[in-house]
């Protein structure tokens, strides 16, 4: 822990509601079951960035909310999230130095076991599972995933989020 203050906290913030906003935005139904996730995706992008301020708290935080915005059962989004934050502080620094591409993969493996857990979570609970379109948030998270660590990683320098 750092006794230095900290700052540009309200960038993270604020990153934080507009991927609430992306993620309750209404879509046609075609296209629902191809919205990326993106709260995982910043946090992800957050948790590699800075760890130090952004770890498994926040994670269980905002799951927490978003089990509220998309009226799912509670905690299901936060566990899902914890695991995704957890994941990402510990490999925090192997990430850093992969290339995008990798970062691509890594990005698609956790977004992957994270919808197929709130699949399973869903399917106990007694929505039926769809065969497997689970797997295609984590398709067009993987897709975007480039650019959001740009959107997000020029937005941390310029404000001098550490």
């Amino acid at each position: 822990m750092s006794l230095e203050p900290h700052h540009g906290g309200w960038v993270i913030v604020l990153s934080f509601l507009v991927s609430f906003m992306l993620a309750i935005m209404p879509l046609p139904a075609w296209a629902t079951v191809w919205r990326p996730d993106w709260i995982a995706l910043v946090l992800t992008y957050w948790c590699i960035a800075v760890p130090q301020r952004v770890g498994v708290a926040s994670g269980w935080f905002v799951g927490l909310i978003h089990d509220v915005l998309s009226d799912t059962l509670l905690g299901q989004h936060a566990l899902t999230l914890c695991i995704i934050a957890f994941i990402s502080v510990k490999l925090h620094r192997r990430i850093r130095l992969f290339p995008r591409w990798q970062q691509v993969m890594g990005v698609f493996g956790l977004i992957t076991a994270s919808q197929l857990l709130n699949a399973g979570i869903s399917s106990i609970v007694g929505n039926p599972l769809l065969e497997w379109s689970f797997i295609y948030p984590a398709i067009t998270s993987c897709g975007l995933w480039p650019w959001v660590f740009i959107i997000l990683r020029d937005m941390r320098r310029t404000y001098q989020v550490y």
